[in-house]
């Protein structure tokens, strides 16, 4: 609650001595002292009740105004029991250190004025809630999230920002704490405060249901989550539930452009002419663009759905105006070309990696092309996306610069004929593999490595001679095919190799 409510309360018939500038200031909890130096008892927020029994000389008010200045105290009530009224030292020592002062009618006592803050704090709950209920029609009215945090400022004292995983600023006035991202995406368990900076901060989750934070907003408070009531905690959950409304409404407003960014990625996919994509550029804003890449993204362990991985994709590329779509399992990104596009997007993924809570975001880049090659630009990044998901660690980007001659020339190899590889070739070695748990296609990818080597091939798989012989002589059986000849072996090579 604010000072300037407990002029409101006729029952209490408080009377503002000092401090009118300072009625907005909130009032985190009551305290009744009369020691000369209560700071060891305060943390700030507080309205000190005193019966002024700590004054013995004129020159007492100053240490303890002071007291209560250096604690952070939101205002002070003093009693007129022992004086009489309140002495004007008092008031002078207020008015020094800013300290809204309240004289309280000898009529009443502490224990009601106690009472009645209490009363009003049990009571914010239902404050809280038809606040958030007038936030959520404010934005049905289209004023957005900006508005509402102003609210909120203006109302409970709170400055709040609403971020995205990527650390973009989605709605707040100032410059959000730096940390606020990383202590998202990094922590066990939500919310978390922050208390290495000037002021401490609390992070919350927007979706506490969503099991991949990277793909979520974040509300950040300028406040210590672990003071507040029960009551201004539920206001945060309110709140998150209309972040998330905006956030869904954020999404529906993309479903045209989604739309048309699906059609232009699977004109490009099919072989369209460029002539013919033309209109498709100029409906998803990239035909002005002088030069294009493309971008491919895939996450496993079906962590996100299809439609949170093109979301995802389409956060890491903010700003660079991509046009997102599906195809084949990955999100497919076409957008201007920008010559540090590699490095920005490897730094968002480090950033959302901590967040991936153990799966792996593989993206790829492709070389940068004129509107007629981004069929192979396409096909680039899906090959070094491929690349990026083959490789070790928690997350990996690959740019076109990466890939070596062959993979260049397998990325324009059709699925259709990828799959006709893998059917005549592999699937009957897997097959064996899995029913007699075999290794007949790890042995095929060692012996091709090191061209048929027999004696370094068995040194590798640590392996008698006579029993890679007779695993050679099995995948020749089950696949019609010889490995001393060298069109067989280039077969073997390249179905290993559109794997």
């Amino acid at each position: 609650m604010r000072l300037r409510s407990l002029l409101t309360l006729a029952d209490l018939g408080l009377e503002l001595l000092v401090g009118e500038e300072d009625q907005d200031r909130f009032v985190r909890w009551v305290v009744t002292t009369d020691l000369l130096d209560p700071r060891r008892y305060l943390s700030g927020g507080e309205l000190v009740l005193t019966g002024l029994h700590w004054r013995q000389h004129p020159a007492d008010s100053e240490s303890f105004v002071s007291a209560l200045a250096d604690a952070g105290v939101a205002g002070l009530v003093a009693g007129q029991a022992r004086y009489g009224g309140v002495p004007q030292d008092v008031v002078d020592a207020c008015r020094r250190h800013r300290i809204p002062l309240f004289r309280l009618p000898v009529t009443v006592g502490f224990a009601i004025v106690t009472e009645y803050i209490n009363r009003m704090f049990a009571t914010g709950r239902a404050t809280d809630l038809r606040a958030a209920l007038r936030h959520n029609r404010e934005l049905a009215a289209g004023d957005g999230l900006g508005s509402v945090l102003t609210l909120i400022e203006r109302d409970f004292g709170l400055r709040c920002w609403v971020m995205s995983s990527t650390g973009r600023l989605v709605a707040g006035s100032t410059p959000p704490p730096t940390r606020a991202v990383s202590a998202f995406l990094e922590a066990e368990h939500l919310p978390v405060v922050l208390r290495d900076a000037e002021m401490p901060c609390s992070v919350f989750a927007v979706d506490e249901r969503r099991v991949v934070r990277a793909g979520d907003w974040l509300l950040v408070f300028a406040a210590d989550c672990t003071e507040w009531p029960a009551e201004r905690v539920a206001m945060v959950t309110d709140l998150a539930a209309v972040v998330a409304l905006e956030h869904a409404r954020a999404d529906d407003e993309q479903r045209a452009e989604v739309r048309l960014a699906q059609e232009l990625v699977e004109q490009i996919v099919s072989g369209a002419e460029p002539t013919d994509l033309l209109v498709r550029l100029d409906l998803t804003g990239l035909a002005s663009a002088a030069a294009y890449i493309a971008v491919a993204a895939v996450i496993d362990a079906d962590m996100l759905r299809p439609n949170e991985l093109r979301a995802l994709l389409r956060e890491i590329l903010h700003g660079g105006g991509p046009a997102v779509a599906l195809v084949g399992g990955h999100a497919i990104a076409v957008l201007p070309a920008h010559p540090e596009a590699v490095e920005n997007i490897t730094r968002m993924v480090a950033v959302l990696a901590p967040g991936l809570h153990g799966s792996r975001l593989a993206v790829g880049v492709s070389g940068v092309v004129d509107r007629t090659g981004l069929r192979v630009a396409v096909e680039q990044a899906r090959s070094a996306c491929r690349l990026a998901a083959g490789r070790g660690g928690r997350d990996s980007v690959v740019g076109y610069d990466e890939l070596t001659a062959r993979t260049l020339l397998l990325a324009g190899v059709p699925e259709d004929v990828r799959l006709i590889f893998q059917t005549r070739l592999l699937h009957p070695l897997r097959t064996y593999d899995r029913l007699h748990r075999a290794d007949l296609v790890h042995t095929l990818e060692k012996f091709i490595e090191v061209s048929c080597a027999w004696t370094r091939c068995a040194e590798l798989l640590h392996i008698h001679v006579n029993t890679l012989r007779s695993r050679i002589q099995r995948i020749e059986d089950l696949t019609g095919r010889d490995l001393s000849r060298l069109e067989d072996r280039a077969s073997f090579f390249l179905a290993l190799a559109l794997r």
